[in-house]
């Protein structure tokens, strides 16, 4: 048994890596996003900076560690034995934690994480401990716990979300009225200014209150303290000094630097803060084990050693931050996390990633109410003067071209960087391991709120993204501590055979992750999705929808097919595939159908027949989706109630009537993919056949109906199919109509060209 505890040390030195990798992969992208969304600066440069920030950061964050060793749980009231076991747990159930978040995309709190990871652990091996004593009972639990210290981390956490939001929310709101969104202009006058308070703020809250929590802090001490007016001011002289010269000699704006410095910073921060969340435990492993073998490897030994302080390795930080720096270049899955902050807080419209849901409708119908209400109390002339500052300018972008653009400015960066950098670093200097995660995604979502990015069009969107991030961050919490309890009770009960089938379970669930996010992140566009027309004239919009009709038809052949055959053969999971393959069809015409505002903007009034032409076609293709989604689902409902089959007679009639559609579906298919639109005249003449086809089943199963027992589930099945598909048929035809109708080969298509605005450098119609 002696060795199993070398064993579990070896196992939690290899976790400590893949916990640096996959807590960084959902931590480390946070203080990314300010830089990536503004486009300021080149992604490249973005992660140079943030890679040094980090690897310095990581050096100086030994005044963190204490947080693992004695800030959850006291120490001498545990054995090394149970110590090596809540270690262990704790780096199990933090790895599985962090990676499924990651593999959903969603940001959570590496802090909250192995916080609540080390109380569960705790809190069941306490109990566990009472359980085994006949004087102790639960009222002793805050023996063994350090309440105190963690009522003030987690009630530290929790604050940080609300004065993180409103700090930021009020620095962009004041930022904004001065600088409106024509900052260029007004930058002339106020942006050296601007420039040199940030860059103090940055410098002064990052580099030196950050450095109370280092073991450097001592030999700057008595420079520093006493003389922080006159850093401050220097530093402001300094720094706009700097920022007027920059401007001067490079032509650009000062507030480059600053989101460079910015991202510097807040990485430093980061790490400083946050790589206690990563080798915080292994490193009080490491150290338990230590003691453990100079005091005669005694198991039931009192770990009362770890109060003590003891300064962090050099080497181990070194290693720590070249890890965290590779995992920042080469880790895709923190790619997907970035991606869902930036999309709740891009200010023009963007593809929502969330669903609006109750409680989000009833956010954003109180705070509207509430705005009108101020507007009221407020004077006219105050509000119009307000209301100018936030007037932005006008470029009209699909959402595609959107989503390419800068998601915000660089005012908004500035302050993300700036507002984050200096809570972050507060919360550092006073030893408390604060949430990076919380602190600059909530300073993102305030200045989002502040510069009216979540407008009347996006709100219920956002809003509801922001509250699936923040009941994530209290699933964190939760799962964390239940998990962490369990994994600690199913190990106390045989480490020697638990701790390695929990391992290997680890292995195969990150596996499993890893390929799971792989294959859905190199996931190619489907062929047969459909494409938004950008065309500018009828014939241009005929030739470039010509591909997505005739991904139409194919689809709408085969989930048709499919719905036919599944009710054939009572086959369950063909009918759900059908629907499956129905929804996504829909979801895509939804798309095309909000493209319609986009296309139509993009017209000169020479052209305004083809939006008419575009609208219709939606509104066909609409109708065509309509009549699937319903079929499908009759028939899947009807299957999985378990009624009776459809008769023999009646599958027969159905799959004529398929057979017919499928001949019609593929000539129009190949009219379209072909563009051979004078084929689609030919094919118009073959409706009569295929309408008094159904119309003849119809007939057929009412005089069935009337002289033959039948299942009324059956009939009412049969009708509902009959009478969809004659619908389904007659949308396809006036589809067909439409192109028919409007196409002329003898004219020559126009299309939209594109121009970059030299001011925004952003694309626009013209």
């Amino acid at each position: 048994m002696d060795n199993i505890y070398l064993l579990m040390l070896i196992a939690i030195t290899v976790l400590a890596v893949v916990d640096i990798v996959v807590g960084v992969s959902n931590d480390a992208i946070n203080f990314l996003n300010s830089a990536i969304g503004s486009k300021a600066i080149s992604l490249r440069t973005i992660m140079i900076v943030a890679s040094l920030g980090i690897f310095i950061g990581a050096v100086f964050s030994s005044g963190m560690m204490e947080v693992a060793r004695k800030g959850i749980f006291i120490p001498a009231q545990f054995e090394f034995g149970e110590i090596m076991l809540i270690f262990m747990a704790v780096m199990i159930t933090d790895i599985l934690l962090l990676d499924f978040f990651n593999t959903l995309g969603l940001p959570t709190s590496t802090t909250v994480s192995i916080v609540f990871n080390l109380l569960g652990a705790a809190v069941v091996m306490s109990l566990i401990k009472i359980s085994h004593s006949e004087s102790e009972t639960f009222s002793d639990l805050a023996k063994y716990i350090n309440t105190e210290k963690a009522l003030e981390i987690i009630s530290g956490i929790l604050l940080s979300v609300v004065i993180a939001f409103s700090v930021g929310a009020l620095v962009q709101w004041v930022s904004r009225l001065i600088f409106t969104f024509n900052y260029e202009k007004k930058s002339k006058y106020f942006g050296i200014v601007f420039g040199g308070v940030a860059l103090t703020a940055i410098t002064y809250f990052i580099f030196l209150k950050g450095l109370k929590g280092t073991p450097y802090y001592k030999e700057l001490k008595d420079l520093l303290e006493g003389n922080e007016i006159y850093i401050i001011l220097g530093s402001f002289v300094f720094w706009t000094l700097f920022s007027f010269i920059f401007e001067k000699l490079t032509k650009k704006t000062v507030l480059l630097v600053v989101i460079a410095v910015g991202t510097f910073g807040l990485a430093l921060a980061f790490s400083g803060n946050d790589l206690v969340n990563f080798i915080g435990v292994p490193m009080a492993a490491y150290h338990s084990y230590e003691a453990w073998v100079a005091g005669g490897m005694d198991t039931a030994m009192s770990m009362a050693v770890l109060e003590k302080k003891v300064p962090a390795e050099p080497y181990l930080l070194f290693i720590a931050g070249a890890i965290m720096v590779l995992t920042l270049w080469l880790s895709k899955k923190a790619k997907t996390v970035s991606e869902t902050e930036i999309s709740l807080s891009r200010q023009g419209e963007t593809h929502e990633k969330f669903e609006p849901n109750r409680l989000s409708r009833s956010i954003v119908k109180g705070t509207t109410q509430l705005s009108n209400y101020f507007g009221v109390i407020l004077p006219n002339s105050i509000t119009e003067k307000i209301g100018k500052s936030f007037d932005k300018p006008e470029f009209t972008m699909t959402k595609d071209q959107s989503i390419d653009a800068p998601a915000f400015d660089m005012i908004r960066a500035s302050v993300n960087l700036m507002v984050a950098g200096v809570l972050i670093a507060i919360a550092t200097s006073m030893k408390l391991p604060l949430s990076t995660t919380y602190v600059t995604f909530m300073v993102a979502m305030g200045t989002s709120l502040a510069d009216r990015a979540w407008g009347r069009e996006s709100a219920v969107y956002r809003v509801a993204g922001v509250l699936n991030v923040i009941g994530g961050w209290f699933g964190t919490a939760i799962g964390a501590f239940i998990a962490a309890g369990i994994v600690v009770f199913l190990i106390n009960w045989n480490p020697a055979v638990i701790t390695p089938i929990l391992l290997l379970l680890t292995a195969i669930l990150l596996y499993r992750n890893y390929k799971t996010h792989k294959n859905k992140s190199s996931k190619v566009l489907d062929e047969d999705s459909l494409k938004k027309a950008e065309s500018s004239s009828i014939q241009g919009v005929i030739l470039e929808s010509a591909n997505n009709m005739a991904s139409v038809v194919k689809r709408t052949n085969r989930i048709y097919s499919n719905a036919v055959v599944g009710l054939a053969k009572q086959d369950i999971d063909l009918l759900k595939k059908s629907k499956k393959q129905v929804v996504k069809l829909t979801s895509e015409v939804d798309d095309l159908r909000d493209n319609v505002f986009y296309f139509i903007k993009n017209l000169d009034e020479s052209s305004i027949g083809a939006s008419d032409f575009y609208i219709n076609i939606l509104g066909y293709l609409q109708d065509m989706t309509q009549s699937l989604e319903y079929i499908t689902n009759v028939s899947h409902k009807h299957i999985n109630n378990n009624h009776k089959k459809l008769k023999f007679s009646q599958i027969k009639e159905l799959k004529e009537i398929d057979d017919k559609l499928e001949i019609l579906f593929e000539d129009t298919r190949v009219a379209f993919k072909s563009e051979s639109f004078e084929q689609i005249g030919a094919i118009l003449d073959e409706r009569t056949e295929v309408y008094n086809l159904v119309k003849d089943k119809i007939k057929k199963q009412i005089s069935r109906t009337r002289t033959e027992e039948s299942s009324p589930k059956n009939t009412t099945l049969y009708f509902s199919l009959l009478l969809e598909t004659k619908d389904l048929i007659k949308s396809t035809m006036s589809l067909l109509e439409e192109y028919h109708n409007s196409f002329d080969s003898s004219v020559e298509p126009a299309t939209i060209s594109v121009v970059e605005d030299e001011e925004t450098g952003l694309e626009k119609a013209e």
